[in-house]
C-alpha cells in the first residue's frame, strides 16, 4: 500500500484512515500569515456515508486506499444477499441488501452494474445510469386523461413501484433514471 503525501492532495483521491477507506471531496490549500502552510480536507467514509473535516501540514503524508473499480454483472438475489460477477476473471461477489440500498429496485438478472471493491472485497455498487423495466402492474388510465402531470404508481418486475404518467399500461417498457428514481419515457419493444 502507497502513500499520498500532501503536494498530491485532489478531490477524488481515495484514502485510508484508521483501516476504513476515505473518499476526498473538498481539498483546500491555506497559507497563514505566519507558520506552516495547512491543508483543510474534507473525507467521506466509503462504508459508512460520515463525513470528516482533517487538516494536515504541508508535508504529512497518508495512505492510499486500495480501492478498485469493476465491472460487474447482477446474477441472483438469495435472501438477503445480492450475488454479482466480475465481467473480466468471472469471480462471484456477494452484498448484502444494506450495501445493495435503494439500488435494489433497478437490478434485473444479467445486469451490468459497477461496484467498488476495497481490499478485493464488495462496499458498494452504482447501477447503470438509466434502466428499461417492464410494468408489471398498475391501474389502467382513465379515458381521455391525457394530461401530461397527472401520475399513477406503476409496479415493475423488480417488485419496486416508481410514479409514471397515466397513460402507462401494463405490459410497456419504461425507462427510468436511477440516479432519481423518476420515469422518463415508454420503450418499444
Amino acid at each position: 500500500m502507497g502513500t499520498v503525501n500532501t503536494s498530491e492532495f485532489r478531490k477524488g483521491l481515495k484514502v485510508q484512515l484508521d483501516g476504513d477507506p476515505y473518499l476526498m471531496i473538498e481539498c483546500n490549500f491555506v497559507k497563514p500569515g505566519k507558520g506552516q502552510a495547512m491543508y483543510k480536507c474534507k473525507l467521506r467514509n466509503l462504508l459508512r456515508g460520515t463525513v470528516l473535516d482533517r487538516t494536515y501540514k504541508s508535508g504529512d503524508s497518508i495512505e492510499t486506499a486500495d480501492i478498485e473499480e469493476i465491472d460487474a454483472q447482477y446474477l441472483y438475489r438469495q435472501g438477503d444477499q445480492f450475488v454479482f460477477m466480475h465481467n473480466e476473471n468471472y469471480e462471484q461477489y456477494e452484498l448484502t441488501s444494506d450495501q445493495v440500498d435503494d439500488a435494489w429496485k433497478y437490478l434485473k438478472e444479467g445486469m451490468n452494474c459497477s461496484m467498488v471493491l476495497f481490499n478485493s472485497s464488495p462496499i458498494s455498487l452504482t447501477p447503470p445510469n438509466h434502466v428499461v423495466l417492464k410494468v408489471e402492474y398498475c391501474e389502467p388510465g382513465a379515458k381521455g386523461n391525457t394530461a401530461s402531470n397527472v401520475t399513477k404508481p406503476c409496479k415493475v418486475e423488480t417488485g419496486a413501484e416508481f410514479l409514471c404518467p397515466a397513460f402507462v399500461e401494463m405490459g410497456e417498457l419504461i425507462k427510468i433514471d436511477t440516479r432519481t428514481g423518476e420515469y422518463i419515457e415508454r420503450v418499444k419493444e
